[in-house]
């Protein structure tokens, strides 16, 4: 248990404040032009848009948000990848080095390079869509409204447990929603260099590679992962080992990474309890883009409307590379 303020060593001072104004939040982003675009995109970025402007999927796709073009839906990629590029940034120079660490009120522990990674990646969302909201898992929600049609929610280290141990299996989460609909989502591992990037509708990508989940229709050849078995409690608890007795393997410790390794074909499984909406919304077209299937217990559709009023309430996520096994641990579950 991390204590009220653990020193490691003397270290640049942790600020709680934001350091940047809301965003205004008052007008539609119905004109974009690539000549609006003022940050410079790094060569993968550059990359990964050319491979996005090259997809077969790209030009007349079917999706489901009405009125965005597809050049629009490319720009939000686009500044996507610069975010994940300014995280990653700042994530690397304090990875395995000396830095405070503070427990925040829920006893999760916030390091500097949380604050600052989110602030990096709203400076760069300001600058580019100054009608969007923005809701990061640091300061909530900026926007001068109530409400916005577009809202990027942000959890800069997902898994700062892992990043404070030197492990590097946590990740970088970047949702943009369109009236509470998840149309991109980013995981982006930053010191190993991966980024998993899905849009509605197309193919999820790794590093510009198409990827799919592997087949795996049974739940006694299922391999599990979880965060740690601790997190859950009570009725979660007894929930969760219905399942993880049927699995042929049940395994701990990747955070968002294991969404991103079930995305990739590697793993089968993922069942979580209590993540908030920063922890799974960019999860979703990631994993579904990939062919896999990500609900709550229940099997119903995750679904969070991001509002100056909101709260980040707690759900109950099980993700799955295939469709039969996503039944079967929603049948064992028995969440009612």
């Amino acid at each position: 248990m991390l204590s009220q303020s653990r020193f490691l060593s003397p270290s640049p001072t942790l600020s709680f404040k934001p350091s940047l104004s809301p965003t205004s939040c008052q007008f539609p982003d119905r004109a974009l032009s690539r000549s609006t675009l003022t940050l410079p995109i790094s060569h993968r970025s550059k990359s990964f848009v050319a491979m996005i402007s090259n997809s077969s999927l790209s030009d007349r796709i079917e999706t489901a948000y009405s009125g965005i073009h597809q050049s629009e839906i490319d720009r939000f990629a686009e500044v996507g990848n610069q975010l994940a590029d300014a995280a990653g940034d700042v994530i690397r120079k304090y990875f395995r080095k000396s830095f405070d660490i503070v427990d925040k009120e829920d006893l999760s522990p916030v390091t500097i390079a949380d604050r600052a990674a989110e602030d990096s990646m709203v400076s760069i969302i300001q600058q580019n869509f100054p009608s969007h909201a923005i809701y990061g898992e640091e300061n909530g929600w900026r926007c001068k409204e109530k409400v916005a049609e577009y809202v990027w929610v942000l959890d800069p280290i997902d898994g700062t447990k892992s990043f404070i141990t030197g492990k590097p299996l946590f990740g970088t989460l970047i949702a943009l929603l369109q009236r509470g609909k998840p149309m991109l989502g980013i995981i982006d591992q930053p010191v190993l260099r991966e980024r998993w990037i899905g849009i509605s509708g197309r193919k999820t990508m790794l590093n510009g590679q198409e990827i799919t989940t592997r087949s795996c229709a049974k739940l006694s050849q299922a391999y599990l992962y979880t965060t740690s078995p601790h997190l859950f409690s009570g009725d979660a608890e007894v929930a969760f080992a219905r399942v993880r007795s049927k699995v042929k393997v049940p395994l701990y410790g990747c955070d968002c990474y294991a969404y991103a390794l079930l995305a990739s074909g590697f793993v089968d499984l993922v069942i979580e309890s209590g993540l908030k909406p920063y922890d799974f919304l960019s999860l979703i077209p990631v994993i579904e883009g990939a062919g896999g299937v990500i609900t709550d217990w229940k099997g119903d559709q995750l679904h969070w409307e991001a509002s100056s009023d909101s709260r980040a309430p707690s759900f109950n996520v099980v993700a799955a590379g295939d469709k039969q096994l996503h039944e079967q641990a929603v049948d064992s579950l028995q969440w009612q």
